[in-house]
């Protein structure tokens, strides 16, 4: 099962937080919401603990949110942050941006431009290096060249095949090996179809629990795709070149 993206959601106001909590469940993201700066800090470092992105509150009972991600971006976490404010100040909202903020709402606003940024910060942090990126039960951070699996231990890939994974993830549509070649290999002279091959099969024993029945990489379409969700299956070696010639 691919993990729920997580929202953190930190406002001292319930009912803002409820307006927020519902279109959030309702989009199929996991909400922790607090109220305060000490609840804050508690949930984002805590052990084991990931969110994908915080809506933080500049106002806080105990703290400035301000401050706040600006800690959290010296204790190395980068996910995004959108910080909301009831002040229309543009100096406030470029040193909101200059402690590490990614994006700045002012209240009131509506939800659904609210859930339009958290999207759109997302597909930008999703290419980064800084991400961690959701394939199949793995966590896939392209920066540290690693799959975490969900009891923690980690699968090292080499730096093609993090690249490879990355390059796939962000395409909309299947990869040819030809446009594998130039983007990730950069067409050098020693380099052919059959080495876009030869990392695919890798990759696929790192990533299928059973490469006989892939759901997560695909050929298709003269190329390839990933499908972080899991949603294909292919059952039959002889539907993959690839495969089908391992298993001789």
């Amino acid at each position: 099962m691919t993990a729920q993206r997580h929202i953190l959601v930190v406002d001292d106001d319930p009912a803002l937080r409820t307006a927020l909590r519902r279109p959030l469940i309702a989009g199929g993201y996991l909400v922790t919401e607090v109220g305060c700066v000490a609840e804050a800090a508690r949930a984002a470092l805590a052990g084991g603990c990931r969110f994908d992105l915080i809506i933080l509150d500049l106002a806080l009972p105990d703290g400035n949110g301000r401050d706040f991600c600006a800690g959290l971006r010296r204790q190395g976490i980068n996910v995004p942050i959108i910080l909301l404010t009831g002040l229309d100040d543009e100096d406030e909202m470029v040193r909101g941006l200059d402690a590490g903020a990614n994006d700045y709402v002012t209240k009131p606003f509506r939800v659904a431009e609210l859930m339009a940024r958290l999207r759109a910060q997302m597909r930008v942090h999703d290419i980064s290096e800084d991400a961690e990126l959701a394939i199949g039960a793995f966590r896939f951070r392209p920066g540290d060249k690693v799959l975490i699996e969900p009891d923690g231990s980690r699968v090292r890939l080499t730096g093609k095949e993090a690249a490879v994974l990355k390059y796939l993830y962000r395409a909309t549509a299947p990869v040819t090996r030809t446009e594998l070649l130039q983007h990730v290999w950069g067409y050098h002279a020693n380099v052919t179809t059959h080495t876009v091959e030869t990392h695919m099969y890798r990759l696929r024993q790192k990533l299928e629990a059973d490469p006989t029945r892939m759901r997560l990489l695909l050929n298709e379409e003269g190329g390839y795709r990933l499908y972080p969700a899991g949603v294909r299956v292919v059952t039959d070696p002889s539907a993959d070149p690839e495969l089908a010639a391992a298993s001789v």
